[in-house]
């Protein structure tokens, strides 16, 4: 005689899925607000290669304005850039910082760096 024994089910529970779809949400709504400023990051690292192209300080700091302006950069301006000369080449650099608000006092600060 066989004695069959009730398998118990396997499986994510109403609550569990609540918890596990918040930290989703969460994820998403963070994930949503660090894109544009990666996107924003890549446009600020190729208006400075463009920017490397001029001779005197005041030209590049002139193309990295006009760069700025088409691609809608607001993190930095053209007074803002570094530049310098390493040998016979121009070297744009620069540096900052995006903040932002999660909740409360709490806040996400993302450092950005970079040079041509």
């Amino acid at each position: 005689m066989k004695i069959q024994f009730k398998s118990r089910q396997r499986g994510l529970s109403f609550l569990g899925l609540l918890v596990v779809g918040g930290m989703l949400a969460m994820a998403g709504v963070i994930g949503a607000q660090v894109v544009p400023t990666a996107i924003e990051y890549q446009a600020v690292l190729k208006a400075a290669k463009k920017a490397s192209e001029g001779n005197s300080v005041a030209e590049v700091r002139s193309i990295f304005a006009k760069a700025a302006a088409v691609d809608n950069i607001s993190s930095v301006t053209g007074k803002d850039i570094e530049v310098t000369k390493e040998g016979d080449k121009v070297v744009v650099s620069f540096s900052y910082q995006r903040e932002i608000h999660l909740v409360g006092p709490a806040y996400l600060t993302l450092k950005y760096a970079g040079r041509s």
